[in-house]
Order: structure tokens, then C-alpha cells, then sequence
């Protein structure tokens, strides 16, 4: 690989000279927008690896050519201070195109075209809550909490379209030292066409329209993709109900019940136009646990949750998003909305880069059964309206640091709810 990096540390300085002669007699065909390629570049771009064309774009809703494409993979060879993410993402690249790096002067043996299939990356992370809510006698409960977590998450190629993928978590209490819990919580079969992809497996729960608002999870069934600016989803399988908010009615009926999964299919419309994106979708689940969950309608074993959600990109820096759901089977709790203001961002790779939002939430725990807010996650600060602001910056490359902060009213008593959240990172 050594050689690989002198060599193409080589070729990108001569790349940026050579490209208009090349490109004129160029004998490869078109790389379609939809290519793999293009997501794994537009990542590269992101954590700052590669700049794209030489305007510093990349102009991901036009096809370019397998040369093109290959300059900027040669480019991204040539950098050494890459997380391990990244340069697995190279590494594909390379053996993707290792025809047209050739021809370009970057070698690519037959070692490195196979290199080993499984891919990992991962992070350790510190996560601390400090909460604070109000009681009905008017005192103050204080509760602090924090946890380390460490994460892999292996990818492996099966073939040309087919992957299979994990995440690995272990977490542990460091106030008290106890062992870790470690657990599979996810694997699934990955296949990607043209314009078309499916999931089967223990695989990602995440409502894109809401922008994680509703679920970030994961659950046990099968999930088909298909569409190019207008995607369509169709999911289908088990949700297990323990992973709902921790203190919310839906957790509390869980642990009375012998079932914890519910039945689920789902599915979800979203797209982009220009600056504008969005999506909605409808969501059903089935299980008795609902006929023991306060602010469901008597006897009802249903949960029927729709929602929408869009979001504006006014420039690099700044991105305004909100979304609206409501649970039609739920008499109480069963509204939630969202509304987050984004001011530029942290990207591990880029030393120095910070970002800040503003954000107004309303959580009915009866829709908002496993939100993706690192603010809710704790026990307490729950079921809750209010007003968050959170920043999160890059001191060294890849880790980051964050804190969130939140204030409001508990929505069942219109209490006061208040919490402090700190993270650090550490990418790899």
C-alpha cells in the first residue's frame, strides 16, 4: 500500500495538468449518477478528504465519467491523515476503478484489488445527563447519569451487490464500574441496484421524514427502497417495545405484558428538489401491549402513526427543518412536532469545524415512541415541550464534542423539565 500512496501522491500532482488531454480521448464509458461511487465520494467530500471538481463541487445529479472519477480517487490516495472509514471507502474505489488508475499511472495490484472484504469502523463514546424536573409538591428531583458506550460496525462484500452488515454495541456505567453489556444489535443482507435496494435482517429503524423524530432504532423484517429524487420505502417485520422511551406509558405496559414486539409495516415517501427535501409517511403496529398503555383508545391493540416532515437549505451554513406526527389510535400524548434551525457543522475530519441549532420540541410519548434526541433518551425528561440548543465542535480529527441543553414543561402536568447533555467521541 506504501507504494500505492507514493504513487498516486505522484499522479495527483500531475492530474489537474493532464485532465484536458485525457479527457479528450477518453475510452471509458459514463459513471450513472445513481452509482454506488457517488455516495461513497460524496463522503470523502464531506469529511474533507477530496474536494471533487476542480471548482471544490460535486455535482452529484449528472453523470461524469470513469476518468473523472478516478482523478478524484487519486487525489483521495494521496492523502494519509484519513480515519479508517474513509479509507476503506478509498479502497473500494480503488479496486472499483483500478483499471482507469492504472491508465493513469496509480497501481493498483491484484493483492490490493481483493483486499480483505470486511470493513470495520467504529467509536467510543462518553455520554453524561444531568437532569432536572419538578416534583408535585413543587421541590426539584436532580438526577445525573453517564455511560460508556464502544461501537463496531463491520461491513463485508458478498459480491458485486450484495453486502452484509453489523453493529456491535457494548455499554458500561462508569459511576459504577460495572461489567459491560454487549450485544448484536443489528446485522442485515444489503443489496443495491439501479435505482433500487433492499434490507433484510436486524437492520436500521429511522424516520427519515422526521429527521429521527419518531424512531431511531432498529427491528427484526425486511426493507425495500426503490426511486431516484423520489424515493418510496416499504418496511415490514417485528419492533421490539422495550426500546421505546424509557419512562414513557408504552414501556411502562411493556413490562406487564408476555409479548414485547408488535407487529409493523410501514411505508414512507421522500425526495429532494433543488434546496427543498422532504417526505411522509404512515406507520402501523399491532400488539396487545397497546390495550395496557394509558391514552390509547379502550381496547384498541393498534398504533397508527402518520407524519410528515420537510426541511429548506439556504446555503452552506444555514438549514431550517420541521415535522408533524400524530398517533390517530392514541386519545392523549399523540401529537409530536418539531422545529430545528442548523447553523453550519462538525465534520470529524475537519479540525476546527463546529455547528450550533436551535431547536422547539413537543413529544407526545404516545407517537414519539423512540426519538432520535440524545435529550430523551434518559430517564425523567420525557413526554415534555420545550425550547434545545446544543453545539458540537472538532478539536482534534475525528473526535468531537458536544453539549445540548433543554427547557420546558412536562405535558401531562405542565411541570418543569430540565436537562444538561455532554458527549465526546472518538472515530475510528
Amino acid at each position: 500500500m506504501k507504494k500505492t500512496l507514493v504513487s498516486a501522491l505522484t499522479t495527483a500532482l500531475v492530474v489537474g495538468a493532464a485532465s484536458t488531454t485525457f479527457a479528450a480521448a477518453n475510452p471509458f464509458s459514463d459513471v450513472p449518477a445513481d452509482h454506488w461511487a457517488y455516495d461513497a465520494v460524496s463522503q470523502l467530500a464531506a469529511d474533507g478528504v477530496i474536494e471533487g471538481y476542480g471548482d471544490t463541487t460535486f455535482r452529484g445529479n449528472q453523470n461524469i465519467t470513469r476518468y473523472e472519477m478516478a482523478q478524484m480517487i487519486a487525489k483521495a490516495m494521496a492523502k494519509s491523515d484519513v480515519s479508517a472509514a474513509d479509507k476503506a471507502l478509498i479502497d473500494k474505489l480503488a479496486a472499483e476503478f483500478s483499471d482507469e488508475l492504472n491508465n493513469l499511472g496509480v497501481r493498483v495490484s491484484n493483492l490490493e484489488r481483493n483486499a480483505d472484504n470486511v470493513k470495520w469502523n467504529g467509536q467510543a463514546r462518553y455520554r453524561y445527563w444531568s437532569q432536572r424536573y419538578e416534583q408535585k409538591d413543587g421541590s426539584t428531583k436532580k438526577q445525573n447519569n453517564d455511560q460508556l458506550n464502544f461501537r463496531l460496525e463491520p461491513s463485508a462484500e458478498v459480491n458485486q451487490n450484495w453486502h452484509v452488515n453489523a453493529r456491535i454495541d457494548a455499554f458500561t456505567d462508569p459511576s459504577k464500574d460495572t461489567d459491560a453489556t454487549v450485544k448484536l444489535a443489528r446485522v442485515w443482507a444489503q443489496g443495491d441496484y439501479k435505482n433500487f435496494q433492499v434490507k433484510l435482517g436486524k437492520l436500521p429503524f429511522f424516520s427519515t421524514e422526521t429527521a429521527g423524530m419518531l424512531f431511531d432504532d432498529q427491528f427484526s423484517g425486511a426493507q425495500v427502497t426503490f426511486g431516484k429524487n423520489l424515493k418510496a420505502t416499504l418496511e415490514a417485520g417485528r419492533w421490539n417495545l422495550n426500546s421505546a422511551n424509557k419512562q414513557s406509558n408504552l414501556n411502562h405496559a411493556t413490562g406487564q405484558m408476555g409479548d414485547n414486539a408488535a407487529n409493523y409495516q410501514g411505508i414512507a415517501l421522500n425526495g429532494t428538489a433543488g434546496k427543498l427535501y422532504g417526505g411522509a409517511a404512515y406507520r402501523h403496529f399491532n400488539s396487545n401491549v397497546f390495550k395496557q398503555t394509558t391514552g390509547f383508545e379502550k381496547n384498541t391493540d393498534e398504533a397508527n402513526i402518520w407524519s410528515v416532515g420537510a426541511g429548506y437549505t439556504f446555503d452552506k451554513n444555514w438549514n431550517l427543518y420541521g415535522a408533524y406526527a400524530k398517533n390517530e389510535k392514541a386519545e392523549s400524548d399523540a401529537t409530536a412536532h418539531n422545529i430545528q434551525l442548523n447553523y453550519k457543522g462538525a465534520q470529524k475530519a475537519n479540525k476546527g469545524s463546529w455547528g450550533a441549532y436551535t431547536a422547539y420540541r413537543y413529544m407526545g410519548q404516545n407517537v414519539a415512541f423512540a426519538p432520535t434526541y440524545e435529550t430523551f433518551l434518559s430517564n425523567g425528561v420525557n413526554n415534555v415541550k420545550g425550547w434545545e440548543v446544543g453545539t458540537e465542535y472538532v478539536p482534534f480529527t475525528n473526535v468531537t464534542a458536544a453539549a445540548y441543553y433543554f427547557n420546558g414543561k412536562k405535558l401531562d402536568n405542565d411541570r418543569d423539565a430540565e436537562l444538561l447533555f455532554g458527549r465526546v467521541n472518538f472515530w475510528f
